[in-house]
């Protein structure tokens, strides 16, 4: 399985986009703009916890991470993963899940495509699935780390790379282990990260730190403020076209678009949003919700 494992890692570990969640506490209360959107396409339901969502173009689905009942950061194996189709459809309600088909999930989080392989950050490891059968690839153990709370997960040119909600840590997993790339209390509590192809950096925005989204070059120390907004409690995010950014704000509950530095509330939720993904097809965004135990799905303004 270890050899296995190595060569998934190696052939598919620079493609695609990822995103991530630590809490779902209640809103603060926050002056923002008249949001452009007001209501959702769907809103399927039926989720346990549903933290993160991640959208394969190649197969047109929606991939929903589902903590499953009890505690977000219990090892308890009784998480899954959803198979969702554009419209809100859930397709199969446990594609993946713990204790079933020689599966471990706990409480899966971030979740990010590499070639076939799913990636899911749990609460005490990575994991790799086949994205199209659903059958356990291996796991990069984090047993090494003190670990505060592991969140989202992105592909760079080099590797994996994974962020520490609890710790201020970015980890780099490459030929199957996991080091640290960098750790920097300047990160605020980082939760989702994405890969900015055209300018060749990871996005990381923070859940603790205050309203500034940063950019980040691998195999550097060093973080540049790209953009501000009225948001807080930042979760998942994406990168649209013309090098616009997509943002899961909990701290109003809203998605926040950043432009030329400046972001401002497009989609006002009906909760605390998680981690967000973007059909690119349709120009959507699916937007999960652990508390309410469902997904909205919007059209992108």
């Amino acid at each position: 399985m270890r050899s296995r494992f190595l060569s998934v890692l190696a052939a598919s570990v620079v493609i695609a986009c990822s995103s991530s969640e630590s809490g779902d506490a209640a809103p603060d209360s926050l002056a923002v703009a008249q949001p452009d959107s007001t209501a959702p396409i769907a809103s399927p339901s039926g989720f346990t916890a549903p933290e993160a969502v991640r959208y394969d173009p190649d197969q047109d689905v929606y991939f929903v991470s589902n903590w499953g009942t009890g505690d977000g950061e219990a090892t308890d194996n009784n998480g899954f993963i959803s198979r969702m189709t554009p419209d809100g459809t859930v397709a199969q309600l446990r594609f993946i899940a713990g204790g079933a088909g020689g599966a471990t999930l706990h409480s899966p989080r971030g979740m990010t495509i590499a070639g076939d392989t799913l990636w899911v950050v749990d609460a005490d490891a990575v994991r790799a699935f086949d994205r199209r059968t659903g059958a356990p690839r291996g796991t990069i153990n984090f047993s090494a780390f003190k670990l505060g709370f592991l969140n989202d997960i992105a592909p760079g040119p080099d590797g994996l790379y994974v962020t520490d909600t609890g710790t201020d840590h970015i980890y780099r997993i490459s030929a199957g282990r996991a080091t640290v790339a960098l750790n920097d209390t300047t990160l605020g509590d980082p939760n989702g990260i994405t890969w900015d192809a055209g300018n060749s950096r990871f996005i990381v925005v923070p859940y603790g730190g205050g309203s500034t989204i940063r950019a980040w070059a691998p195999g550097t120390k060093t973080l540049t403020e790209i953009g501000r907004s009225g948001g807080r409690k930042f979760d998942g995010v994406e990168v649209l076209s013309g090098g616009r950014v997509l943002v899961a704000s909990q701290g109003d509950s809203s998605l926040h678009l950043f432009s030329d530095g400046t972001g401002r509330p497009i989609i006002k939720t009906g909760g605390n949003p998680a981690d967000i993904a973007v059909d690119t097809q349709r120009n959507r965004v699916a937007v999960p919700f652990i508390s309410r135990n469902l997904v909205e799905i919007w059209a992108l303004p």
